[in-house]
C-alpha cells in the first residue's frame, strides 16, 4: 500500500523497503482504517499494512490536515474497507504469481451478504527471495515470507444502524540481508500482528450520525542475532519487542444550512515493552589502544585505556573510546548489554471543525486539544484555519490555510532510545546525545495551492507547504538492520511544493503526473537514538536525507476497449537524498574495499578495486552512484553530499478478460517488470538514518487471476 502512495502522491521521496518520505518528514504517516486511527510505522519491517486487495477506497490528504487528525499528520490515509452486504451471489478473486527471484504468492478474496448481513475475507501470502532492499546490487541473505488475513463483518439490522467488526492477522518473517562485508551473518526478525476493531454508525436523523470505533492492535518483533555470536560483526543483537495499542472514537457529523460540523474525543493507551540486548564482537569497532598512527590495536587483556602506554611505551589511549562500552566488548572479556524496560503512553484528543460554504467561497475552522501523558507529559492547543474560493468561470480554485498540529514521538524503541544519552545508560554507552527522554513536537503550518481545470480533459493540482516544527523526529538505524531508534531534533524548517497533472480517460488513455521538491532542514542539537557507529552528531545546521530536489512519476495507461488488453507505463525520477554517512571524498578513502567498490569511487581515473582500494586522493575524487563533494567542498547545509540521480522504469500489461467471458466469470493474466533497464542505484549510503540501500534489480512476474 505504501507504494501505491508513493506512486501517486507528489510530495512523497522514495526510500527503502516501502519507506517515503512524506513532505520532507520521516514515516509522519497516520492511516485511518473505517474509523481506526493507526500512527504506528505500517511497514514490512515494523508492522504489516492492511492489504490493498481489501481497500475499497483510499482518500489521501498531503495539505492541511483537519482537526480529526493529530499525531502524525504529514499525510493522512483514509481508507475504507471492501464489504459483503448486498452482495448475495458473492463476489471475489483468485490470484497465483511467480516472478524473479524465486518469488511465488497466491491472493483470494470473497465477499457475501444480504441487506442486513455481509462478510468480506482476504488473503494474501508471499514468498520470495528478495524481500528486502539489499545493502549490495546483488541478493546476499534476503529470502522472507508474508502471510495475512483480513476479515470485515457487517450487521445492518435496519436503516438507522450499522456495525462493523474487522479482524486482521499477519507475520512477516526474513532474512536480515547481508553485504560482502558481513557474509558470515544470518540474523533473522519475525513480525505478528494483530488487530481487532469494531465500529457503530447510527442515523439520529437526515443530517445527523453518530460514528464509534474502538480497536486493539498487537504488534510483536523478534529479533534474532545468529547462532554463534562472533559470525555478527561489528556487534550482535537481539530484541524481543511488544506495542499494544488500545483505543476508542466517538464522532458526530451535523449538516445544517451552511455549516458541516465535526466534533469527536479519541481516547487511547499504547502499552510498550522492549527487550534489548548487544555486545561488541570487533575488537577494533571500540579500541581501547591506538599505535603510534592512530591504528586500532586489538589487545584483547586490556580494558582500561591508562595501561596503553605499559604494554607499549608507544602505544596512546584511544581518545574516541566509549568506556561504557567496554564491559559490553565480547573480545575482550565482556558479557551482553542487557536492556529491558516497560511503559505505558496515555493519549486523549477532543477536536471540533466546521466547515462553511458561502456561495464560491468554503472556510474551514477547527481546534483541536492533544493530552500525552507517557514518558513526559505535555498538553498541545492545535487550532486549524482553511480557506478556499472558486471561480467557476474560469474552473479555478484557489486556497490557503494555515494548522497547528501537536507531534507525538515514534513508539517503536522509544524507551531505549530515550534512556541513552547524558546522564542515561551506564555512563552514556552509546554514545548519544541529551539528557531528558524524547518530547512531543508543536509544529506551525502553512499552506497555499491552486487547481485549475483545462477544459474538459486536463487537470492541476499545486500545493506549496511551509513547516516549521520544534522537536523534529527522525530515526538512528542500527547499521544494515531493521532496527531503529528514535531522535528529535531541536527543530526543522521544511518547505517544498507539490503537485499532479492528469487527464481523464481519453478513449482509453489516461495519464497522470505528479511531482514534489522538498528543502529539509534539521537544526541540532539531538535527543535520543544510538549514535555509536562512528558518526558525530551534526555540529549545526544541516539536510536531512529526507531532502530531495526533485521527484517525478508519470503514469501512462491505455486499454482497448471495454474488456480489451491493457498496457501500464510507470516513469519514476528521483534526484537523489542527502548522504550523511559520505559527506566527501577524504570520508570515501576510509571506506572498506568493497564499499569502495560499490559506490565506483575512483581518483583522478582510476578505480578502486578489491585488491587495490583508495586509501589518499590527492586529485579529484569520483563515485559512480553519489554526487560526492571534493575534500573540503562539503557543506551540509548548501553542499551535502547525495545519492545520483535517477530514473526507474515499469512496465505491466495484460487483460482483465482472457477469453472475452460474458457475465460474472472472468480470467486474467498480467506480466510486469520492475526497473525494466536494470539501472543500478542507490537509496542511501551508510547513512545513519536508513543505512544502505540498492534500488530493486530488475525483476518480472507473470499472474493468473479469476475474477467472479
Amino acid at each position: 500500500m505504501s507504494s501505491i502512495i508513493n506512486y501517486s502522491t507528489g510530495g512523497t521521496a522514495s526510500d527503502a523497503n516501502g519507506f517515503f518520505h512524506p513532505l520532507g518528514d520521516h514515516a509522519q504517516v497516520s492511516f485511518v482504517f473505517d474509523g481506526q486511527t493507526i500512527s504506528d510505522q505500517q511497514s514490512k519491517v515494523f508492522s504489516t499494512q492492511f492489504p490493498p486487495d481489501a481497500i475499497q477506497s483510499t482518500e489521501i490528504i498531503t495539505g492541511a490536515p483537519d482537526a480529526e487528525y493529530g499525531d502524525k499528520s504529514s499525510l493522512v490515509v483514509n481508507a475504507v474497507t471492501k464489504s459483503g452486504l448486498g452482495q448475495p451471489k458473492g463476489y471475489g478473486s483468485l490470484e497465483a504469481y511467480a516472478g524473479s527471484f524465486a518469488t511465488y504468492g497466491e491472493n483470494a478474496t470473497f465477499g457475501i451478504g444480504s441487506s442486513k448481513f455481509g462478510n468480506f475475507l482476504a488473503i494474501n501470502g508471499i514468498r520470495t527471495g528478495r524481500f528486502l532492499d539489499t545493502p549490495e546490487f546483488l541478493l546476499i541473505h534476503d529470502i522472507g515470507n508474508n502471510e495475512n488475513i483480513f476479515d470485515r463483518l457487517d450487521f445492518q439490522p435496519d436503516s438507522r444502524d450499522s456495525l462493523h467488526l474487522n479482524l486482521f492477522v499477519a507475520r512477516n518473517w526474513f532474512q536480515v540481508p547481508n553485504s560482502y562485508d558481513q557474509l558470515s551473518q544470518d540474523q533473522k526478525q519475525r513480525v505478528l500482528t494483530w488487530n481487532v476493531a469494531p465500529g457503530y454508525q447510527r442515523s439520529i436523523n437526515p443530517n445527523t450520525l453518530l460514528t464509534v470505533n474502538a480497536w486493539g492492535r498487537r504488534d510483536q518483533v523478534n529479533y534474532y542475532g545468529s547462532h554463534d555470536p562472533f559470525d555478527d560483526t561489528p556487534v550482535t543483537e537481539s530484541q524481543l519487542r511488544f506495542l499494544t495499542n488500545y483505543g476508542t472514537r466517538a464522532e458526530i457529523a451535523a449538516i445544517r444550512g451552511r455549516h458541516n460540523i465535526h466534533a469527536g474525543m479519541q481516547l487511547q493507551q499504547t502499552r510498550l515493552l522492549e527487550n534489548f540486548a548487544l555486545g561488541v564482537t570487533d575488537p577494533s569497532f571500540n579500541p581501547v589502544c591506538l599505535d603510534a598512527n592512530g591504528g586500532a590495536l586489538l589487545l584483547p587483556g586490556i580494558t582500561n585505556p591508562n595501561a596503553c602506554s605499559t604494554v607499549n611505551p608507544a602505544y596512546q589511549a584511544n581518545p574516541g573510546l566509549l568506556p561504557g562500552l567496554v564491559p559490553y566488548d565480547l573480545t575482550r572479556g565482556g558479557s551482553l548489554f542487557d536492556f529491558r524496560g516497560k511503559h505505558n503512553i496515555n493519549q486523549y484528543a477532543f477536536y471540533f471543525d466546521d466547515r462553511i460554504t458561502l456561495g464560491n467561497l468554503t472556510i474551514t475552522a477547527g481546534l483541536r486539544e492533544d493530552q500525552y501523558n507517557g514518558l513526559v507529559s505535555k498538553n498541545g492547543i492545535a487550532p486549524r484555519l482553511g480557506l478556499s474560493y472558486l471561480v467557476k468561470s474560469s474552473g479555478t480554485v484557489v486556497r490557503a490555510a494555515y494548522s497547528r498540529t501537536f507531534e507525538t514521538p515514534f513508539n517503536e524503541n522509544l524507551l531505549l532510545s530515550s534512556a541513552t544519552g547524558a546522564g542515561g545508560l551506564a555512563q552514556n554507552i552509546f554514545g548519544a546525545t541529551g539528557s531528558v527522554p524524547i518530547q512531543p513536537g508543536f509544529r506551525n503550518q502553512f499552506n497555499t495551492g491552486l487547481q485549475q481545470r483545462f477544459g474538459r480533459f486536463l487537470l492541476f493540482d499545486g500545493d506549496y507547504f511551509w513547516k516549521y516544527t520544534h522537536n523534529a523526529f527522525d530515526f538512528d538505524v542500527l547499521f544494515n538492520t531493521p532496527l531503529t531508534f528514535p531522535i528529535a531534533w531541536h527543530n526543522s524548517k521544511i518547505d517544498g511544493v507539490t503537485g499532479r497533472l492528469s487527464t481523464t480517460n481519453l478513449h482509453g488513455l489516461q495519464v497522470y503526473t505528479t511531482f514534489g521538491h522538498t528543502r529539509a532542514r534539521y537544526f541540532p542539537p539531538e535527543v535520543g537514538g544510538l549514535l555509536f557507529q562512528g558518526t558525530a552528531a551534526q555540529p549545526g545546521v544541516f539536510r536531512i536525507d529526507h531532502d530531495q530536489a526533485f521527484q517525478q512519476t508519470t503514469n501512462l495507461r491505455y486499454q482497448y476497449g471495454k474488456n480489451g488488453p491493457w498496457i501500464d507505463f510507470i516513469w519514476r525520477f528521483d534526484s537523489g537524498l542527502v548522504v550523511s554517512g559520505v559527506p566527501d571524498v577524504a570520508a570515501a578513502t576510509a571506506l572498506t574495499p568493497h564499499q569502495q567498490v560499490d559506490i565506483g569511487f575512483s581518483c583522478n581515473g582510476i578505480y578502486a578495486t578489491l585488491a587495490a582500494p583508495i586509501t589518499s586522493c590527492n586529485g579529484i575524487g569520483r563515485s559512480t552512484l553519489l554526487t560526492l563533494s571534493q575534500t573540503g567542498q562539503e557543506n551540509d547545509d548548501h553542499n551535502p553530499d547525495r545519492v545520483k540521480p535517477r530514473n526507474l522504469f515499469d512496465l505491466s500489461l495484460g487483460t482483465d478478460n482472457i477469453f472475452r467471458m460474458e457475465g460474472r466469470n472472468k480470467i486474467g493474466l498480467r506480466f510486469t517488470a520492475v526497473n525494466l533497464t536494470n539501472n543500478v542505484a542507490l537509496y542511501n549510503f551508510l547513512s545513519t538514518f536508513s543505512g544502505t540501500h540498492f534500488v530493486t534489480p530488475r525483476s518480472y512476474q507473470l499472474a493468473l487471476t479469476y475474477l467472479f
